[in-house]
């Protein structure tokens, strides 16, 4: 067609694709990010059967540990979860489950001027969150499990393993670890269903650059720089990372990439490279519900980049996330023909403390009182929660990485940093007359003022600050 796709990028769906739409329609279990574990686990290892494991000469022993309950109690030891695990509903479920999170993220996460893009890897964080619940107990682990996938998987780890199983030959990679701090001992239950389940293996926290150097490492130095420093108190780190990289199946020819323009709405543009063919074999069509054009990229291994963008550049492209059924588009893509098409070429990351959005959905019990008597004895508290990605657009094809961790800590004090404009009263406790009070924007308005990004490593009560941090009154740009 005519028109130029212009293509905004709404979400990142690198999709398993079937050879043809009948295909797709007799396996509907489509994952959106398909994976290959680090390490295999053997398969004495999954059945509970491993030899002990080493870590730092403490000796962690899988096979003094009884079997697990969490799944299901009366098939855990027998085939029932593994035959539950692989059937082809399940396996829907899971991917329907990991698609309704990211959504669901995408739905509340916000834009700011300074991160107006959003990157998220749904496989990253469901799986840091899944791994977290095999710590959890009693209402904070049916909370975490609600929100994985709806208490509607049965024998859910055992279902989840299974999809990473049959989507190892793919061009996506993922590697867990598990990093504790010397003299934390963590319940050995937890260590082997870890290892077990995904492929996590024990390691001892011994520096920052250890941490961010094996995330450097996975992602392909996609990730850098993946903490700004080690969080006070930790006492577990439960860190995974997502990699990938695909060739187009038709590539852009680098000889027609020229200055372009990218419209942010109807009245503002950027200047772009734009990648451009006048014969792309692409398989695409327009939603009329969505008023949106739909459309499929594959890449070389039964991969594909699936793009959603609104016709009108007055519709909110994050709103649009609230109404889509990923599966559904997929499944109605046409064949292949040949198109005119612009695609912008760039290289952007994300980085956000998942914190806020996550207790938008109701999961604010895991930062505040949660069971995790799992993990260790004693009060344990996930005080941070971080999600890294990157993704990179070219000629040749994609690369997207993204690191997730959750830090564990012995509950401590609330902590209040008056760091940010406020409003005062000086009062009288007796009389509650207020004597003074007035409001704070600047405590030394002498100091010159930077922009974000150029302030030092650290303030001054020893707290890195993060450059690409906005707080609360961020808003998303106009």
């Amino acid at each position: 067609m005519d028109m130029e796709l212009c293509l905004t990028l709404l979400l990142i769906c690198l999709c398993s694709q079937g050879a043809t739409n009948a295909e797709v329609a007799e396996d509907h279990s489509i994952p959106l990010i398909p994976l290959t574990p680090s390490q295999p686990i053997e398969e004495g290892q999954s059945q509970g059967t491993a030899e002990p494991t080493t870590v730092n000469n403490t000796t962690v022993s899988a096979s003094s540990v009884p079997p697990t309950n969490k799944t299901l109690p009366d098939e855990e030891e027998g085939d029932g979860c593994q035959v539950i695990g692989q059937s082809l509903d399940t396996k829907q479920m899971i991917t329907a489950a990991i698609q309704r999170l990211g959504l669901q993220l995408l739905q509340n996460l916000e834009t700011t001027t300074e991160q107006p893009n959003l990157i998220i890897s749904p496989l990253s964080i469901s799986l840091a969150l899944s791994q977290l619940a095999l710590g959890a107990q009693n209402k904070t682990e049916e909370l975490l499990m609600y929100h994985l996938n709806e208490n509607a998987v049965p024998c859910y780890h055992e279902s989840l393993r299974n999809v990473l199983r049959q989507l190892r030959n793919s061009d996506t990679q993922i590697a867990t670890r598990m990093f504790l701090q010397q003299g934390f001992k963590a319940k050995q239950e937890f260590v082997r269903e870890s290892l077990r389940f995904y492929d996590s293996e024990p390691a001892i926290v011994e520096s920052l650059q250890q941490i961010n150097g094996w995330v450097e490492n996975v992602t392909e130095g996609k990730i850098t720089d993946f903490l700004p420093s080690l969080p006070p108190n930790i006492l577990l780190m439960l860190i995974n990372a997502v990699y990938f990289k695909g060739e187009w199946k038709a590539r852009f020819d680098p000889n027609f990439t020229s200055k372009g323009v990218f419209y942010l709405d109807d009245l503002h543009m950027v200047d772009v490279d734009m990648m451009e063919d006048a014969k792309h074999q692409l398989s695409f069509f327009i939603d009329n519900e969505l008023e949106a054009q739909v459309a499929r990229f594959p890449f070389t291994n039964d991969m594909s980049l699936l793009v959603i963008m609104p016709e009108s550049g007055k519709v909110n492209v994050s709103l649009l996330s609230s109404n889509l059924n990923i599966s559904d588009l997929y499944e109605r893509l046409p064949k292949e023909r040949a198109v005119q098409v612009k695609v912008p070429k760039f290289k952007l990351e994300y980085s956000q403390e998942l914190q806020e959005v996550l207790t938008k959905l109701g999961l604010g019990e895991m930062f505040q009182n949660p069971n995790l008597a799992g993990i260790a004895d004693g009060t344990l508290l996930v005080s941070r929660f971080m999600h890294k990605s990157g993704i990179e657009i070219n000629e040749d094809g994609a690369r997207a990485a993204a690191a997730t961790t959750i830090v564990i800590s012995r509950s401590s004090n609330p902590i209040f940093h008056l760091i940010q404009p406020f409003f005062f009263v000086l009062m009288d406790d007796v009389t509650q007359i207020p004597i003074f009070m007035g409001v704070i924007n600047n405590p030394n308005p002498g100091a010159p003022v930077l922009e974000k990004g150029e302030f030092g490593s650290k303030d001054k009560v020893g707290f890195p600050i993060d450059k690409n941090y906005v707080g609360s009154f961020g808003n998303p740009p106009k």
